[in-house]
């Protein structure tokens, strides 16, 4: 009997996927990446070994996802058409590379995935295994499958048997890691209809958002967030407080529609509160230190790095040549920043470094101010030159 090793999550598609394959003849062994989720990791493996797997992986990589995924892509500021900070997308090639090595374990014949033939996720788990391991065979059942809709596979799924943690009313499909969520399908579907509240699930409307804002100040060094309000903290815990505090007052949320990989469009709802707290933060201190040519080279370079990342090139050359350059841009971005949190709304409202170019001496339009206004004239006049005729 031919192995394989299943990326699984516990939800509709992948439940339905372990039955699917033992159907056709498949030993399936289930991996479960725990990127901080919050679920019940020992349910999910239950209701794994319930559906048909012969054995259950359960991988805690929340340290390898913070490290190793999340800080790097903050440093760089990446994100995909300017909106979505990639927490789904971050989660991909880290989950692909234990499911090739539990493959090695296993000595398995295949991977398989639970991504849809018109979603994203499937490039970057693909394209992550291929360049790990190409010899491994890909299974794609959601690819392959009988079912056109999810209340379809439900159907299936209460046929065999398979427990469920959705229904026909409420079909989001919801992914959360410990970055963000990213939630879909249902009437999120029609780009015209405003969100339901109950598709929320980190942050509160603007409308029930308190009236008084939160102030809070994030420290840095080096690039690393280490410290909130003065108070030093490991990076999971900053990342969860940050998530709390502005969750409360309702920032993070994003509505977009983008441009998938594959071609089509598609309406997404994503919430990162904390992820919106700390690029917001790092952002405004890189600019507080770097001097202009950087950090406009580096804004360009920022939209790059999102589109490798959510192409699903996490280990591609680029992407790697990439990474060299932003770490070595962090040398100096050390330092503090307040950030007020109102209504939906995260802004900066002070920056310290002491790295900082700032001179107020030069800035100043008081008594203070010791900047020669006379060589503005020759400046402007060697600037404009070459575009005189």
């Amino acid at each position: 009997m031919k192995k394989v090793v299943l990326a699984y999550s516990g939800g509709l598609d992948t439940s339905c996927a372990i039955t699917w394959l033992k159907d056709r003849g498949w030993d399936v062994v289930a991996y479960i990446g725990d990127v901080g989720q919050g679920e019940d990791f020992a349910a999910i493996e239950k209701r794994a070994l319930r559906t048909g797997a012969s054995k259950v992986y359960v991988g805690d990589l929340k340290k390898e996802f913070l490290s190793d995924f999340i800080l790097p892509t903050l440093q760089a500021h990446a994100s995909y058409e300017g909106k979505y900070l990639l927490a789904t997308a971050l989660t991909r090639p880290l989950i692909a590379k234990h499911l090739v090595e539990a493959a090695h374990r296993e000595k398995a014949d295949a991977v398989a995935h639970g991504c849809t033939g018109k979603g994203n996720d499937q490039v970057r788990f693909e394209v992550t295994s291929r360049i790990l391991d190409p010899k491994l065979q890909i299974v794609a059942p959601v690819r392959e499958w009988e079912f056109k809709s999810r209340e379809e596979e439900i159907d299936f799924a209460k046929a065999k048997g398979i427990p469920l943690n959705v229904t026909k009313k409420k079909v989001y499909s919801i992914d959360k890691n410990l970055w963000g969520i990213s939630i879909e399908c249902g009437v999120l579907e029609d780009p015209s209809v405003e969100p339901p509240k109950d598709a929320y699930q980190m942050t509160v409307a603007v409308e029930d958002a308190p009236d008084k804002p939160t102030y809070l100040e994030i420290g840095f060094e080096k690039g690393v967030p280490v410290k909130v309000n003065g108070k030093s903290c490991e990076m999971e815990a900053l990342v969860a407080h940050l998530h709390n505090a502005a969750g409360k007052n309702g920032v993070g949320r994003v509505d977009m529609v983008e441009n998938r990989l594959v071609g089509i469009k598609s309406r997404e709802v994503y919430e990162f509160p904390a992820a919106t707290c700390l690029y917001t933060a790092h952002r405004e201190l890189e600019a507080l230190v770097f001097d202009r040519e950087l950090f406009h080279f580096k804004e360009a370079l920022s939209a790059k790095y999102g589109e490798l990342v959510y192409y699903g090139l996490w280990y591609s050359e680029l992407k790697n040549a990439l990474d060299a350059f932003v770490k070595e841009t962090q040398k100096k971005v050390t330092g503090a920043v307040r950030l007020k949190l109102h209504k939906g709304s995260c802004v900066v409202v002070g920056r310290t470094s002491p790295y900082s170019l700032y001179r107020e001496d030069l800035a100043t339009y008081t008594e203070k101010d010791k900047f020669n206004q006379k060589l503005a004239d020759g400046f402007i006049r060697l600037w404009g030159l070459p575009f005189q005729k």
